[in-house]
Protein backbone atom coordinates (compact mmCIF):
# COMPACT_ATOMS: atom_id res chain seq x y z
CA UNK A 1 0.00 0.00 0.00
CA UNK A 2 3.30 2.41 0.59
CA UNK A 3 4.57 1.92 -2.20
CA UNK A 4 1.57 2.42 -4.42
CA UNK A 5 0.48 5.56 -2.68
CA UNK A 6 4.07 6.89 -1.96
CA UNK A 7 5.48 5.47 -4.97
CA UNK A 8 8.68 4.78 -3.74
CA UNK A 9 10.66 2.85 -6.17
CA UNK A 10 9.72 5.48 -8.72
CA UNK A 11 11.22 7.71 -6.38
CA UNK A 12 14.47 5.32 -6.01
CA UNK A 13 13.59 5.06 -2.21
CA UNK A 14 12.56 2.51 0.42
CA UNK A 15 10.17 2.34 3.20
CA UNK A 16 13.21 2.13 5.98
CA UNK A 17 15.14 5.47 4.05
CA UNK A 18 11.99 7.46 4.29
CA UNK A 19 11.18 6.74 7.72
CA UNK A 20 14.67 7.30 8.85
CA UNK A 21 14.85 10.31 7.36
CA UNK A 22 11.09 11.78 8.36
CA UNK A 23 12.79 10.87 11.90
CA UNK A 24 16.08 13.24 11.32
CA UNK A 25 13.67 16.00 10.18
CA UNK A 26 11.61 15.98 13.30
CA UNK A 27 14.52 15.37 15.09
CA UNK A 28 16.36 19.14 14.06
CA UNK A 29 12.74 20.56 14.00
CA UNK A 30 11.51 19.59 17.54
CA UNK A 31 13.24 22.77 18.76
CA UNK A 32 9.98 24.48 17.90
CA UNK A 33 8.09 22.67 20.42
CA UNK A 34 9.98 25.12 22.82
CA UNK A 35 10.69 27.91 20.82
CA UNK A 36 7.27 28.88 19.37
CA UNK A 37 5.69 28.63 23.31
CA UNK A 38 8.45 30.73 24.68
CA UNK A 39 8.01 33.09 22.11
CA UNK A 40 4.19 33.37 21.92
CA UNK A 41 3.85 33.90 25.64
CA UNK A 42 5.48 37.39 25.12
CA UNK A 43 2.10 37.84 23.83
CA UNK A 44 0.06 36.85 26.53
CA UNK A 45 -0.77 33.29 25.29
CA UNK A 46 -0.66 30.36 27.12
CA UNK A 47 2.57 28.49 26.68
CA UNK A 48 1.33 25.08 26.99
CA UNK A 49 -1.35 25.65 24.89
CA UNK A 50 0.84 27.14 22.63
CA UNK A 51 2.84 23.85 22.50
CA UNK A 52 -0.46 21.79 21.79
CA UNK A 53 -1.09 24.37 18.89
CA UNK A 54 1.89 24.13 17.32
CA UNK A 55 2.26 20.44 17.73
CA UNK A 56 -0.96 19.96 15.90
CA UNK A 57 -0.27 22.55 13.40
CA UNK A 58 2.64 20.80 12.14
CA UNK A 59 0.60 17.79 11.76
CA UNK A 60 -1.86 18.80 9.62
CA UNK A 61 0.44 20.97 7.58
CA UNK A 62 2.82 18.26 7.54
CA UNK A 63 0.42 14.97 6.21
CA UNK A 64 -1.46 17.77 3.70
CA UNK A 65 2.20 18.23 2.39
CA UNK A 66 2.46 14.41 1.92
CA UNK A 67 -1.28 13.94 0.40
CA UNK A 68 -1.98 16.87 -1.48
CA UNK A 69 2.23 16.76 -3.26
CA UNK A 70 3.35 13.87 -2.16
CA UNK A 71 6.50 15.44 -0.96
CA UNK A 72 9.46 15.51 1.98
CA UNK A 73 8.90 18.69 3.11
CA UNK A 74 8.04 19.24 6.88
CA UNK A 75 5.63 22.15 8.32
CA UNK A 76 5.41 23.70 11.52
CA UNK A 77 4.89 27.59 12.61
CA UNK A 78 8.18 29.47 11.44
CA UNK A 79 11.09 30.78 13.21
CA UNK A 80 10.96 35.26 12.14
CA UNK A 81 6.96 35.02 11.62
CA UNK A 82 6.51 34.15 15.36
CA UNK A 83 8.32 36.52 16.80
CA UNK A 84 7.05 39.37 14.39
CA UNK A 85 3.85 38.61 15.62
CA UNK A 86 4.59 38.57 19.05
CA UNK A 87 7.06 41.84 19.52
CA UNK A 88 6.05 43.67 16.50
CA UNK A 89 2.54 43.45 15.84
CA UNK A 90 1.35 42.65 19.55
CA UNK A 91 3.86 43.83 22.01
CA UNK A 92 5.31 47.20 19.75
CA UNK A 93 1.91 47.91 17.75
CA UNK A 94 -0.41 47.07 20.81
CA UNK A 95 -2.60 44.72 18.82
CA UNK A 96 -4.49 41.83 20.76
CA UNK A 97 -3.04 38.55 19.58
CA UNK A 98 -6.34 37.46 19.16
CA UNK A 99 -6.40 40.26 16.68
CA UNK A 100 -2.82 38.94 15.33
CA UNK A 101 -4.36 35.59 14.82
CA UNK A 102 -7.04 37.11 12.79
CA UNK A 103 -4.26 38.55 10.75
CA UNK A 104 -2.39 34.75 10.21
CA UNK A 105 -5.96 33.11 9.53
CA UNK A 106 -7.22 35.92 6.33
CA UNK A 107 -3.11 35.72 4.93
CA UNK A 108 -3.57 31.76 4.57
CA UNK A 109 -7.15 32.40 3.25
CA UNK A 110 -5.39 34.54 0.74
CA UNK A 111 -2.77 31.96 -0.09
CA UNK A 112 -5.23 29.68 -0.61
CA UNK A 113 -7.26 31.46 -3.20
CA UNK A 114 -3.68 32.69 -4.78
CA UNK A 115 -2.59 28.75 -4.98
CA UNK A 116 -6.25 27.83 -6.52
CA UNK A 117 -5.32 30.94 -9.19
CA UNK A 118 -1.72 29.47 -10.06
CA UNK A 119 -0.33 33.02 -9.26
CA UNK A 120 1.99 31.50 -6.54
CA UNK A 121 3.18 28.75 -9.19
CA UNK A 122 3.98 31.41 -11.44
CA UNK A 123 6.02 33.35 -9.06
CA UNK A 124 8.12 29.94 -8.30
CA UNK A 125 8.79 29.63 -12.69
CA UNK A 126 9.36 33.23 -13.04
CA UNK A 127 12.63 33.32 -10.93
CA UNK A 128 15.63 32.19 -13.08
CA UNK A 129 17.16 29.11 -12.39
CA UNK A 130 21.10 31.02 -11.46
CA UNK A 131 18.99 32.41 -8.85
CA UNK A 132 16.99 28.92 -8.00
CA UNK A 133 20.68 27.71 -7.28
CA UNK A 134 21.59 30.97 -5.03
CA UNK A 135 18.80 30.31 -3.00
CA UNK A 136 19.68 27.05 -2.15
CA UNK A 137 22.85 27.93 -1.32
CA UNK A 138 21.89 31.11 0.60
CA UNK A 139 19.52 29.09 2.44
CA UNK A 140 22.56 26.21 3.44
CA UNK A 141 24.35 29.28 4.82
CA UNK A 142 21.51 30.67 6.86
CA UNK A 143 20.56 27.32 7.98
CA UNK A 144 24.08 26.35 8.84
CA UNK A 145 23.96 30.17 10.70
CA UNK A 146 20.89 28.93 12.69
CA UNK A 147 22.84 25.55 13.85
CA UNK A 148 25.60 28.28 14.81
CA UNK A 149 23.55 30.40 16.97
CA UNK A 150 21.23 27.77 18.68
CA UNK A 151 24.53 26.02 20.05
CA UNK A 152 25.93 29.39 21.13
CA UNK A 153 28.98 28.87 19.19
CA UNK A 154 28.39 31.96 17.66
CA UNK A 155 27.09 34.48 20.12
CA UNK A 156 26.41 38.42 20.02
CA UNK A 157 29.29 41.14 20.12
CA UNK A 158 29.33 44.60 20.81
CA UNK A 159 32.44 44.93 18.96
CA UNK A 160 32.07 42.93 15.84
CA UNK A 161 28.25 42.06 16.42
CA UNK A 162 29.47 38.02 16.25
CA UNK A 163 32.15 36.55 17.90
CA UNK A 164 33.27 32.91 18.97
CA UNK A 165 31.86 31.68 22.63
CA UNK A 166 34.16 32.58 25.06
CA UNK A 167 35.10 28.86 26.81
CA UNK A 168 36.11 31.23 30.12
CA UNK A 169 34.25 32.69 32.82
CA UNK A 170 31.02 31.80 35.12
CA UNK A 171 29.10 30.14 32.12
CA UNK A 172 31.66 27.43 31.04
CA UNK A 173 30.08 24.53 32.34
CA UNK A 174 26.42 25.73 30.44
CA UNK A 175 26.74 27.47 27.40
CA UNK A 176 30.73 26.50 27.01
CA UNK A 177 30.13 22.77 27.38
CA UNK A 178 27.28 22.84 25.35
CA UNK A 179 29.19 24.90 22.61
CA UNK A 180 31.84 22.29 22.80
CA UNK A 181 29.55 19.46 22.49
CA UNK A 182 28.04 21.14 19.58
CA UNK A 183 31.23 20.94 18.24
CA UNK A 184 31.75 17.37 18.84
CA UNK A 185 28.77 16.51 17.52
CA UNK A 186 29.48 18.25 14.59
CA UNK A 187 32.87 15.92 14.29
CA UNK A 188 30.61 12.88 15.01
CA UNK A 189 28.04 13.57 12.02
CA UNK A 190 30.55 14.04 9.86
CA UNK A 191 32.86 11.54 10.70
CA UNK A 192 29.90 8.83 10.17
CA UNK A 193 28.51 10.59 6.76
CA UNK A 194 32.16 9.69 5.60
CA UNK A 195 32.02 6.18 6.42
CA UNK A 196 29.11 6.37 4.61
CA UNK A 197 26.54 5.30 7.72
CA UNK A 198 22.91 5.11 7.05
CA UNK A 199 20.85 7.67 9.42
CA UNK A 200 24.34 9.37 9.64
CA UNK A 201 23.12 12.37 10.55
CA UNK A 202 20.10 11.34 13.08
CA UNK A 203 22.58 9.50 14.65
CA UNK A 204 24.81 12.08 15.53
CA UNK A 205 21.67 14.39 17.11
CA UNK A 206 21.40 11.27 19.24
CA UNK A 207 24.86 10.62 20.08
CA UNK A 208 25.69 13.98 21.12
CA UNK A 209 22.35 14.31 22.98
CA UNK A 210 23.91 11.01 25.07
CA UNK A 211 26.79 13.14 25.46
CA UNK A 212 25.21 15.77 27.02
CA UNK A 213 23.00 13.50 29.38
CA UNK A 214 26.74 11.41 30.83
CA UNK A 215 28.04 15.21 31.26
CA UNK A 216 25.45 16.47 33.37
CA UNK A 217 25.25 13.21 35.19
CA UNK A 218 28.88 13.43 36.50
CA UNK A 219 28.57 17.46 36.63
CA UNK A 220 30.43 18.63 33.87
CA UNK A 221 27.69 20.24 32.31
CA UNK A 222 25.05 22.25 34.66
CA UNK A 223 22.25 23.58 33.59
CA UNK A 224 21.48 27.18 33.36
CA UNK A 225 17.85 28.41 33.08
CA UNK A 226 19.40 32.16 33.02
CA UNK A 227 21.56 31.23 30.05
CA UNK A 228 18.78 29.50 28.16
CA UNK A 229 21.08 26.87 29.17
CA UNK A 230 17.99 23.84 30.84
CA UNK A 231 18.69 19.96 32.06
CA UNK A 232 19.15 17.40 29.34
CA UNK A 233 18.27 14.52 31.16
CA UNK A 234 14.31 13.82 30.94
CA UNK A 235 12.04 14.31 34.33
CA UNK A 236 9.10 12.76 32.70
CA UNK A 237 8.23 11.12 29.12
CA UNK A 238 4.85 10.87 28.63
CA UNK A 239 2.02 13.74 29.91
CA UNK A 240 -1.46 13.89 29.19
CA UNK A 241 -2.67 17.23 30.41
CA UNK A 242 -4.87 18.85 26.65
CA UNK A 243 -6.69 20.96 28.93
CA UNK A 244 -4.90 24.78 28.64
CA UNK A 245 -5.54 23.77 24.33
CA UNK A 246 -9.03 26.01 24.62
CA UNK A 247 -7.33 29.18 25.60
CA UNK A 248 -5.75 29.40 22.19
CA UNK A 249 -8.50 26.95 19.89
CA UNK A 250 -10.89 29.38 18.52
CA UNK A 251 -9.83 32.12 19.73
CA UNK A 252 -9.04 33.92 16.24
CA UNK A 253 -12.89 33.91 15.69
CA UNK A 254 -13.57 36.29 19.27
CA UNK A 255 -11.21 38.94 18.16
CA UNK A 256 -11.63 42.43 19.12
CA UNK A 257 -11.66 44.95 16.34
CA UNK A 258 -13.29 47.73 17.97
CA UNK A 259 -10.91 51.04 17.86
CA UNK A 260 -8.60 49.09 15.11
CA UNK A 261 -8.63 51.07 11.81
CA UNK A 262 -9.14 48.10 8.63
CA UNK A 263 -5.81 50.02 6.85
CA UNK A 264 -2.98 49.43 9.95
CA UNK A 265 -4.74 45.48 10.05
CA UNK A 266 -4.41 45.29 5.98
CA UNK A 267 -0.28 46.39 6.14
CA UNK A 268 -0.01 43.67 9.06
CA UNK A 269 -1.49 41.05 7.52
CA UNK A 270 -0.09 42.01 3.96
CA UNK A 271 3.59 41.81 6.12
CA UNK A 272 2.41 38.33 7.27
CA UNK A 273 1.82 37.60 3.74
CA UNK A 274 4.58 38.67 2.09
CA UNK A 275 7.40 36.97 4.56
CA UNK A 276 5.37 34.17 4.24
CA UNK A 277 4.93 33.68 0.32
CA UNK A 278 8.81 34.35 -0.16
CA UNK A 279 9.95 32.25 2.75
CA UNK A 280 8.03 28.87 1.50
CA UNK A 281 8.82 29.63 -2.18
CA UNK A 282 12.67 29.78 -0.93
CA UNK A 283 12.45 27.11 1.01
CA UNK A 284 10.40 24.68 -1.70
CA UNK A 285 13.28 25.74 -3.93
CA UNK A 286 15.98 25.04 -1.93
CA UNK A 287 15.03 21.87 -0.29
CA UNK A 288 13.80 20.55 -4.25
CA UNK A 289 17.11 21.99 -5.79
CA UNK A 290 19.14 19.39 -2.56
CA UNK A 291 16.69 16.90 -3.73
CA UNK A 292 16.70 16.90 -7.60
CA UNK A 293 12.96 17.32 -7.31
CA UNK A 294 12.91 20.46 -10.55
CA UNK A 295 12.99 19.93 -13.94
CA UNK A 296 15.43 20.69 -16.60
CA UNK A 297 13.34 24.26 -16.60
CA UNK A 298 13.56 24.81 -12.70
CA UNK A 299 10.03 23.71 -12.47
CA UNK A 300 8.65 22.03 -9.56
CA UNK A 301 6.38 18.98 -10.32
CA UNK A 302 3.10 18.82 -8.26
CA UNK A 303 4.09 22.65 -6.75
CA UNK A 304 0.28 23.15 -6.86
CA UNK A 305 -0.37 20.72 -3.74
CA UNK A 306 2.58 22.08 -2.20
CA UNK A 307 1.59 25.72 -1.97
CA UNK A 308 -2.03 25.09 -1.25
CA UNK A 309 -0.95 22.37 1.68
CA UNK A 310 1.26 25.37 3.32
CA UNK A 311 -1.80 27.85 2.60
CA UNK A 312 -4.50 25.27 4.50
CA UNK A 313 -1.86 25.21 7.26
CA UNK A 314 -1.56 28.76 7.78
CA UNK A 315 -5.09 29.10 8.10
CA UNK A 316 -5.54 26.11 10.15
CA UNK A 317 -2.71 26.70 12.47
CA UNK A 318 -4.38 30.37 13.06
CA UNK A 319 -7.40 28.39 14.32
CA UNK A 320 -5.67 25.96 16.64
CA UNK A 321 -3.70 29.54 18.22
CA UNK A 322 -0.43 29.84 16.82
CA UNK A 323 1.38 31.92 14.37
CA UNK A 324 2.03 31.40 10.42
CA UNK A 325 2.85 27.66 9.50
CA UNK A 326 5.08 27.32 7.08
CA UNK A 327 7.64 24.49 5.14
CA UNK A 328 10.75 24.29 7.29
CA UNK A 329 14.36 24.59 6.18
CA UNK A 330 14.77 21.39 8.25
CA UNK A 331 12.89 19.73 5.77
CA UNK A 332 16.61 19.45 4.24
CA UNK A 333 18.09 17.29 7.03
CA UNK A 334 15.82 14.47 5.89
CA UNK A 335 15.90 14.98 1.96
CA UNK A 336 19.57 15.01 2.93
CA UNK A 337 19.17 11.35 4.92
CA UNK A 338 17.69 10.14 1.50
CA UNK A 339 13.78 11.88 1.87
CA UNK A 340 12.09 11.76 -1.54
CA UNK A 341 8.35 11.31 -1.06
CA UNK A 342 5.97 11.92 1.06
CA UNK A 343 5.92 9.13 3.57
CA UNK A 344 9.17 11.22 5.30
CA UNK A 345 6.27 14.00 6.02
CA UNK A 346 3.78 11.90 6.90
CA UNK A 347 6.93 10.14 9.63
CA UNK A 348 7.63 13.37 10.48
CA UNK A 349 3.43 14.20 11.30
CA UNK A 350 3.04 11.94 13.17
CA UNK A 351 5.80 12.90 15.13
CA UNK A 352 4.71 16.10 16.04
CA UNK A 353 1.12 14.05 17.05
CA UNK A 354 3.26 12.13 19.23
CA UNK A 355 4.77 15.12 20.94
CA UNK A 356 2.07 15.91 22.33
CA UNK A 357 2.28 12.67 25.04
CA UNK A 358 5.77 12.60 24.84
CA UNK A 359 6.19 15.84 25.10
CA UNK A 360 8.15 16.49 28.31
CA UNK A 361 10.95 14.04 26.38
CA UNK A 362 10.98 15.72 22.98
CA UNK A 363 11.15 19.42 24.79
CA UNK A 364 14.78 17.52 26.36
CA UNK A 365 16.57 17.41 23.27
CA UNK A 366 18.90 20.74 23.59
CA UNK A 367 19.62 22.82 20.95
CA UNK A 368 23.22 21.50 21.04
CA UNK A 369 22.63 18.10 20.09
CA UNK A 370 20.32 19.68 17.37
CA UNK A 371 22.77 22.08 15.93
CA UNK A 372 25.38 19.63 14.36
CA UNK A 373 22.89 18.48 11.75
CA UNK A 374 21.44 22.12 10.68
CA UNK A 375 25.38 23.08 10.05
CA UNK A 376 26.04 19.74 8.38
CA UNK A 377 22.83 20.46 6.31
CA UNK A 378 24.15 24.02 5.40
CA UNK A 379 27.45 22.54 4.03
CA UNK A 380 25.08 19.89 1.97
CA UNK A 381 23.17 22.48 0.49
CA UNK A 382 26.12 24.60 -0.26
CA UNK A 383 26.79 22.25 -3.78
CA UNK A 384 24.59 24.05 -5.65
CA UNK A 385 27.15 26.61 -6.11
CA UNK A 386 28.57 24.98 -9.38
CA UNK A 387 25.53 25.31 -10.75
CA UNK A 388 26.03 29.19 -10.53
CA UNK A 389 27.58 30.57 -14.14
CA UNK A 390 30.66 32.63 -12.28
CA UNK A 391 31.91 33.74 -15.90
CA UNK A 392 28.48 35.67 -16.47
CA UNK A 393 28.51 39.00 -14.32
CA UNK A 394 24.68 39.27 -15.06
CA UNK A 395 24.07 35.87 -13.47
CA UNK A 396 26.81 35.47 -10.70
CA UNK A 397 26.40 39.15 -8.85
CA UNK A 398 22.99 38.94 -8.25
CA UNK A 399 23.03 35.51 -6.92
CA UNK A 400 26.08 36.26 -4.90
CA UNK A 401 23.76 38.94 -3.18
CA UNK A 402 20.92 36.44 -2.71
CA UNK A 403 23.44 34.29 -0.63
CA UNK A 404 25.02 36.77 1.54
CA UNK A 405 21.74 38.55 2.09
CA UNK A 406 20.09 35.41 3.97
CA UNK A 407 22.21 34.64 6.77
CA UNK A 408 23.61 38.34 7.29
CA UNK A 409 19.61 39.63 6.79
CA UNK A 410 18.16 36.67 8.72
CA UNK A 411 15.47 36.01 6.38
CA UNK A 412 15.07 33.97 3.51
CA UNK A 413 12.54 36.42 1.86
CA UNK A 414 15.03 38.97 1.82
CA UNK A 415 17.53 36.93 0.14
CA UNK A 416 15.48 36.36 -2.70
CA UNK A 417 14.23 39.98 -2.38
CA UNK A 418 17.79 41.31 -3.31
CA UNK A 419 18.37 38.43 -5.82
CA UNK A 420 15.21 39.64 -7.75
CA UNK A 421 16.17 43.10 -7.81
CA UNK A 422 19.64 43.09 -8.52
CA UNK A 423 18.80 40.41 -11.14
CA UNK A 424 16.61 42.22 -13.28
CA UNK A 425 17.95 45.63 -12.79
CA UNK A 426 21.67 44.83 -13.90
CA UNK A 427 20.07 42.53 -17.19
CA UNK A 428 17.98 45.80 -17.48
CA UNK A 429 20.45 48.43 -16.91
CA UNK A 430 23.42 46.57 -18.90
CA UNK A 431 20.75 46.09 -22.27
CA UNK A 432 20.83 41.67 -21.45
CA UNK A 433 17.28 41.93 -20.59
CA UNK A 434 16.30 40.76 -24.52
CA UNK A 435 18.89 37.88 -24.82
CA UNK A 436 17.76 36.83 -20.84
CA UNK A 437 13.83 37.24 -21.92
CA UNK A 438 13.07 38.73 -18.58
CA UNK A 439 9.28 37.96 -17.39
CA UNK A 440 6.54 40.56 -16.96
CA UNK A 441 6.14 38.49 -13.48
CA UNK A 442 10.02 39.58 -12.55
CA UNK A 443 9.39 43.20 -13.18
CA UNK A 444 6.50 42.98 -11.15
CA UNK A 445 8.32 41.53 -8.51
CA UNK A 446 10.93 43.68 -8.54
CA UNK A 447 8.90 46.89 -8.33
CA UNK A 448 6.59 45.03 -5.38
CA UNK A 449 10.54 44.14 -3.53
CA UNK A 450 10.99 47.84 -4.17
CA UNK A 451 8.16 49.39 -2.77
CA UNK A 452 8.08 47.06 0.44
CA UNK A 453 11.57 48.47 1.43
CA UNK A 454 10.07 52.16 1.07
CA UNK A 455 6.82 51.25 2.73
CA UNK A 456 7.35 48.55 4.98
Amino acid sequence: MLEKFFKLKENKTDVKTEIMAGITTFMTMAYILAVNPNILSAAGMDAHAVLIATALAAFVGTAMMALFANYPFALAPGMGLNAYFAYTVVLNMGYSWQIALMAVFVEGIIFIILSLTNVREAIFNAIPMTLKSAVSVGIGLFIAFIGLQNAKIVVNSDATLLTYQSFKGDTFHSIGIGAILALIGVLITAILLVKRVKGGILLGIIITWILGIICELVGIYVPNPDAGMYSVIPSAIVSFDFSSFGQTFGQVFKADFSGIRILDFIVVMFAFLFVDLFDTLGTLIGVASKADMLDKDGKLPRIKGALMADAVATSVGAIFGTSTTTTFVESASGVTEGGRTGLTAITTGLLFLLALIFSPLFLTIPSFATAPALIIVGFYMMGAVVKINFEDMSEAIPSFLCIIAMPLAYSISEGIAIGVISWTLLNLLTGKAKDKKISILMYVLTVLFILKYIFL
